[in-house]
């Protein structure tokens, strides 16, 4: 499962986890949503690469069987538990402060819990919930480990988006769905907020000579919990639109590369290379002008940094 896990192609070279996958030992990660899917697979990775390893959550109970699964694969690193929620600004603060009371470093930072199509419904500090968590949440919470990460040789982000951002748009009067809720609208409202994140703060980095790197990354289509919210005649109508989906393992490899691969470059999108990127293996996706817009991103980013308290870099 690990080799599979870790077979990239790109550009017709088959990057395989025994002949080019670094060494994590001695590295901290935290991945969000680390209990199912694609989260689950990314953090069991980097277990069995040698890092240390916090699976950050929402369910305790499911991060201890996620824990406890992984360890029956007997990884070259070590795990932990923590509690997460992303739908909380206190969470998400309370998670950070722990984790600084813990740790002197964090080499990389997944950015991959989401929620994707609920009910109506919203966060605790009012936000539309996909976009709070999705989005909201994790800018929370790269915002309180900032510092830790600055201090970190070589540290990364990466933030997972989806191919529903392309046809995302950033609806500033809507946020908190003060006006109508649309979950697929909102959905991919959402998942374009988190590249016009990632590449945002690249930009900031790499002003302020920070010597982080911020990398956003797609799965494609894969089959996990995430589609838990779409009826069965929708989950099929979305089969038949797209086509099979990935097995967990597959999606995981681009947040993956993106983490641990030399050629991930900051600022930049990694995907899936086939099928208009709903299947594949990790390559350098072009980012859409949505997802380039310097304006909407910077009223983004100054939205979130007053809604959260979090002035970043700096």
């Amino acid at each position: 499962m690990f080799d599979e896990l870790c077979s990239i192609k790109r550009l017709n070279i088959m990057w395989t986890a025994k002949e080019n996958m670094t060494d994590q030992t001695g590295k901290t990660a935290i991945v969000t949503g680390a209990n199912a899917g694609i989260g689950y697979e990314t953090a069991l990775a980097l277990y069995k690469a040698g890092a240390h390893v916090v699976l950050a959550c929402r369910s305790m109970d499911k991060a201890e069987k996620a824990l406890e699964s992984m360890q029956g694969q007997r990884g070259a690193g070590s795990l932990e538990t923590a509690l997460l929620d992303l739908a909380s600004l206190k969470a998400v603060q309370q998670f950070a402060e722990a984790f600084l009371q813990r740790h002197s470093r964090v080499d990389l930072l997944i950015n991959n819990a989401g929620v994707m199509i609920p009910p109506a419904s919203k966060t605790e500090d009012g936000f539309e919930l996909q976009f709070g968590v999705n989005f909201i949440g994790h800018f929370a919470l790269t915002g309180h480990l900032y510092p830790l990460l600055k201090a970190t040789p070589g540290a990364r982000i990466v933030t997972v988006s989806s191919m529903a951002y392309l046809r995302g748009t950033i609806d500033f009067s809507n946020l908190k769905s003060e006006l109508s809720y649309d979950p697929m609208r909102e959905y991919c409202q959402s998942k374009l907020a988190d590249i016009l994140f990632s590449v945002a703060l690249q930009r900031r980095i790499t002003a302020a000579g920070d010597g982080i790197i911020s990398v956003a990354a797609q799965p494609g289509a894969n089959k996990t919990e995430l589609s838990r919210h779409m009826s069965t005649t929708e989950y099929e109508a979305a089969v038949d639109r797209i086509g099979a989906l990935m097995e967990p393992w597959q999606g995981a490899l681009p947040s993956l590369y993106a983490a641990v691969s030399d050629e991930a470059t900051g600022g930049n999108l990694y995907g899936p290379d086939q099928d208009g990127g709903y299947r594949g293996f990790p390559a350098r996706v072009a980012i859409t002008p949505n997802g380039l817009d310097e304006a909407v991103a910077d009223r983004l980013w100054a939205y979130a940094a007053s809604a959260t308290g979090l002035h970043y870099p700096g």
